[in-house]
């Protein structure tokens, strides 16, 4: 079982997105930083608020969401 004490949605933050502990940090933020080649070192630096626990449970939730089946329609050739 999955679970993520880290991350909240609360609608009154950040419209309902997915958030870091109720703070103003969203977990696409945190995965977009990831993806754009900052390591964890580097995203603690730029937001002190963090902890390490947070960005592996930014991973986590994301991993989760990625084994949901999509279904994208592929263009006509």
């Amino acid at each position: 079982m999955l679970t993520l004490d880290r991350i909240t949605s609360d609608s009154t933050i950040m419209g309902g997105r997915a958030c870091i502990r109720g703070m103003r940090i969203t977990v696409s933020l945190v995965l977009n930083l990831l993806g754009n080649g900052m390591d964890k070192k580097q995203i603690i630096e730029e937001y002190p608020d963090l902890e390490s626990e947070d960005i592996d449970q930014c991973l986590k939730y994301a991993a989760y969401l990625a084994q949901e089946e999509l279904f994208i329609p592929s263009k006509a050739s």
